[in-house]
């Protein structure tokens, strides 16, 4: 996930600049805002405190500070969080449909992992030695994403990273190639942009010192001629994608994108990797092999152990030969790869109880149709209020946007975000129980969501969109 809006009151913006703001009365908004602020701070009294207390040692009063992107006036503390119901200090019940934007996508703290971590806690958490688990898991990992050889890592940033490292060392290439807009976590290379039609190291990127444009590719989703220009120098190791990108706002590929795209890929001698850690939500082996991307090598990381801190990244025959090659001829010594903690005995005993018995094909049976009711739920409420939006489903995923249509890039999806209309919505829905993804207009359908959790939802976003549209 990303952060970086402001947590500022809604400004008196000129909607005509701002597509998304077609139907809204602005002074209405703002006034809400307002309200939603204050009505926020006299709810929540035991999290002001405890945040106060946390500003004492905590850079920016929290443990890491994208928690401050909620858009709410000091942050929200959670007292416990099972299933789909989050629990805040002040005893307030809500219902989640951000579920750690990701991490809890099954749900928090389902039973079968709680299960195996309290099994495995009594049996030793970290050895750096291997386990039962860890071959099951391995084997499971092929059954489900059709390759055969695979290694773990704390996240997904981590996975990402160490599949780039190995890809580089298997090809003697240096370059990747990133689409405009995408997240891959915090692996360095990717925070590469397009502005203007020119690449561009994002401003926003925290003590970077090594040129990223040196290494780093990038050009627009669903662009086959700019991708395939940017193959033909042969240089380009791998293309690391998402399917879909998901956040920057949900861009979907056009048909036939994927099947060009991975055809021009390895004519040029790179190769494909496809970071599922979003995408998951479409199905169980996710959505490159849902949709028949044939990738080279797959990463995921977040729910994949119920939402401990681990991800995996497999590699197909092919490539692992190479991969082993390059390890055997390359001299002694640290290989920049892996942690102490990879693989360590908690994680793997959480990752089988999931992948063995969270994520099932009945568990994502319930998601992806009680997300198809909320996606079309959420249609019918801004058709309702006469407003310009558009809503994308991705299996479990549903993301509404400020825009008549789906955008088909990055940049097109970068153009309608609109931070201070985001987080008027977002503090609106909290303050009356329901949690969606901070960042954008993201919603995630667990299999524990239920009918009545999504018509919670409903009813609260049409209340709060009466409550900012212009009257008539």
């Amino acid at each position: 996930m990303d952060g970086n809006a402001s947590t500022e009151s809604p400004g008196p913006a000129a909607p005509d600049r701002r597509p998304g703001r077609r139907g809204l009365d602005w002074n209405r908004a703002t006034r809400f805002m307002a309200a939603e602020r204050e009505d926020y701070v006299q709810r929540n009294p035991a999290s002001a405190v405890l945040a106060r207390q946390a500003a004492e040692h905590l850079l920016f009063g929290v443990p890491l500070h994208w928690m401050n992107d909620w858009g709410t006036p000091f942050a929200l503390h959670v007292e416990h969080a099972t299933g789909v119901d989050v629990v805040d200090v002040d005893s307030h019940t809500l219902v989640d449909f951000c579920l750690g934007d990701t991490g809890a996508m099954f749900g928090h703290a389902p039973p079968p992992v709680a299960a195996a971590v309290q099994h495995q806690a009594a049996r030793g958490y970290t050895t750096m030695l291997a386990t039962q688990d860890a071959a099951e898991v391995g084997r499971l990992l092929a059954g489900r994403f059709g390759l055969p050889y695979w290694q773990f890592a704390l996240s997904a940033t981590d996975a990402n990273r160490y599949i780039v490292r190995w890809i580089r060392a298997a090809t003697g290439r240096k370059k990747i190639l990133v689409f405009n807009g995408c997240y891959h976590g915090t692996i360095e290379d990717v925070f590469v942009d397009l502005v203007e039609g020119q690449p561009v190291q994002r401003d926003s990127l925290l003590g970077q010192v090594h040129n990223l444009l040196e290494h780093t590719v990038v050009v627009e989703f669903n662009d086959l001629p700019a991708l395939e220009a940017a193959l033909a120098n042969g240089d380009v190791a791998c293309v690391l994608a998402e399917p879909v990108m998901t956040n920057i706002g949900m861009v979907l590929p056009e048909p036939g994108f994927w099947r060009a795209a991975q055809a021009l890929i390895h004519r040029h001698g790179s190769l494909l990797v496809m970071d599922e850690t979003h995408c998951i939500s479409t199905g169980p082996g996710g959505h490159a092999r849902a949709h028949g991307i044939d990738a080279d090598a797959v990463v995921m990381g977040k729910p994949v152990a119920g939402g401990l801190p681990s991800a995996v990244y497999g590699m197909s025959a092919a490539l692992a030969d190479r991969a082993v090659q390059a390890k055997r001829q390359a001299p002694p010594g640290h290989s920049g790869i892996g942690t102490t903690l990879t693989g360590n005995m908690l994680a793997m005993a959480a990752m089988r109880a999931a992948l063995s018995e969270v994520m099932t094909e009945a568990a994502y049976a319930h998601m992806l149709a009680l997300a198809e009711r909320l996606a079309d739920g959420i249609r019918a409420v801004i058709a309702r209020h006469q407003l310009p939006w558009c809503v994308t489903q991705v299996g479990a995923r549903v993301e509404f946007q400020f825009c008549a249509e789906p955008p088909k890039n990055g940049t097109e999806a970068d153009r309608v975000m609109d931070p201070e209309l985001e987080h008027l919505i977002h503090l609106g829905l909290l303050n009356r129980g329901v949690l969606i993804t901070p960042f954008h207009n993201m919603m995630l359908v667990s299999p524990v969501t239920t009918p009545e959790h999504v018509a919670q939802l409903l009813g609260s976003l049409d209340e709060v969109l009466a409550a900012i549209v212009a009257r008539a």
